[in-house]
């Protein structure tokens, strides 16, 4: 029942903000539909590490481990989102930036990219897995579009034709691996195309079939995940969508396209061993972060800094899969979770400072602490988080997927893992101190902060210290059979 309530509620909710004319009632639809659907998504996350798998509508909707994960973490980046838009909203609409049409746009949107992220991890099928991601592209760039700007339209154009490409991609990837088990028993019914049902029998699957179609698929939903070099939409898009809907994409929806990516690593392993798709993984991922290196050191704007932050942090996913074992393994699943807990916060403390000073650029923000202390001091406790700082709990998830790259024995891969984790830190570390802490170009008063923004910041932040410190049991379960569904378990 909780499954198939997680894909009812956001449509629900969307359609009723449709027949609605009022901004309370949309901020009250969407408050209530996301605090459903986190309280469903928490719920279905305990039955799985309580009590393993769960299904609903015959095996139509199917949720393991991993499945679950994904989904307690759509569902609290959807939460906070959803009430830091209440008053992000509220001051675009005060300063005459936004009409009522485009508010009601947002709100309409939104649940409907939330249910089709839902949907990614909830369907078996992996041609239904598919469709719904696509279904995001449909929905998102209408939010990328949303301030009906120049550049606005140039990042969504920019959006729609690579994502396009990459989910075309994709899809000629998952007919290739429907090809690959043709005529093996048990998949002539209806079923053929499930994933549960093709892991069991993935090691008889036709190699050179499911070879190809693992390139396409890394490809295709490497494309919608950021990596490089398929990532050069993911700036523009960052930069242009209102800041709740860019954390969607760069706390929620990479974690979708990642989770493709495991799915269907897993068959390929158990068809392919772990050589060939563990190099092509390694290797993309390797390459993300040493591409998103010098884009950091350089930026000029902390929006799309943010940008070259997901690219960084899906290259150290997929390098952790391409490692591979049961460190490599662990360590991606655990930098799903934390990356997904910490990156809203980013966000968030960015849509403040721009809202405040106006502006994007470095240049033009200085001492953010002296006219917005919690948003300041957040934004540097965020910083030092998403880096991997000790104690941060990213530092842990990136510890053990260098460790799982040493006992593969692919000493330079970890080599070039360092140099590109540490030159961020660095980047990231000189921007946003003098963001935060430089002398303010034009003193002033502290500024009020308004408490809808504040209220999700804190309940990222005590998440995010929390995590550094303590993995509750139910988590650290999930997580735990997470690494088992990687590492090739059905």
């Amino acid at each position: 029942m909780e499954l198939m309530l997680l894909l009812i509620v956001p449509l629900a909710a969307g359609l009723l903000c449709f027949a609605t004319n009022s901004r309370a009632g949309w901020e009250r639809l969407n408050l209530g539909a996301f605090a459903v659907v986190a309280g469903l998504a928490f719920k279905v996350a305990g039955d799985v590490a309580a009590q393993g798998t769960v299904t609903a509508l015959g095996g139509f909707l199917r949720a393991d481990a991993l499945s679950a994960l994904v989904l307690a973490l759509i569902g609290f980046v959807s939460l906070v989102c959803s009430i830091y838009a209440v008053g992000y909203f509220r001051r675009d609409e005060s300063a005459g930036k936004i009409t009522r049409a485009q508010l009601r746009r947002y709100y309409v949107l939104t649940p409907l990219f939330v249910g089709a992220m839902l949907l990614v991890p909830l369907a078996d099928n992996l041609g239904v897995m598919w469709v719904a991601i696509e279904s995001t592209t449909l929905a998102s760039v209408l939010l990328v579009t949303f301030y009906n700007q120049k550049t606005s339209f140039e990042a969504g154009w920019k959006y729609i034709i690579i994502g396009s490409v990459g989910i075309s991609l994709a899809l000629f990837g998952t007919v290739f691996t429907y090809y690959a088990g043709v005529g093996l028993p048990g998949l002539e019914t209806h079923g053929g195309m499930n994933w549960s049902v093709l892991v069991g029998v993935a090691d008889k699957l036709n190699p050179q079939a499911m070879r190809l179609a693992f390139i396409l698929v890394l490809l295709g939903y490497g494309t919608k995940a950021g990596l490089a070099p398929m990532h050069t939409w993911k700036p523009d898009a960052y930069a242009e969508a209102p800041v709740p809907a860019a954390a969607l994409l760069g706390a929620g929806f990479i974690n979708c396209a990642i989770y493709a990516i495991m799915r269907f690593d897993v068959l390929a392993e158990k068809c392919l061993g772990h050589a060939f798709p563990g190099k092509l993984l390694a290797g993309f991922g390797v390459a993300s972060i040493l591409v998103a290196v010098p884009f950091v050191l350089v930026q000029r704007n902390f929006r799309r800094l943010l940008a070259y932050s997901s690219i960084d942090h899906a290259g150290i996913m997929v390098a952790g899969l391409g490692f591979g074992g049961k460190l490599g393994a662990m360590g991606a699943a655990l930098h799903m979770l934390f990356h997904g807990v910490t990156k809203p916060l980013m966000f968030f403390c960015a849509g403040n400072v721009q809202q405040h000073f106006g502006t994007p650029y470095f240049r033009k923000v200085h001492g953010v602490m002296h006219t917005l202390p919690w948003t300041g001091g957040l934004f540097l406790v965020a910083t030092l988080a998403v880096t991997g700082t000790p104690p941060f709990s990213l530092f842990q998830s990136e510890f053990n997927i260098l460790s799982g790259a040493l006992a593969a024995d692919r000493g330079w891969m970890a080599f070039l893992f360092i140099g590109g984790v540490v030159t961020i830190f660095a980047g990231f570390l000189v921007h946003m101190s003098k963001l935060s802490l430089g002398v303010p170009a034009q003193p002033g008063p502290r500024v009020a902060e308004c408490p809808w923004k504040l209220s999700a910041m804190a309940i990222v932040a005590v998440a995010v210290i929390g995590l550094g410190f303590w993995l509750p049991g139910p988590l650290y379960e999930l997580v735990r059979q997470t690494t088992q569904i990687i590492g090739g378990a059905p």
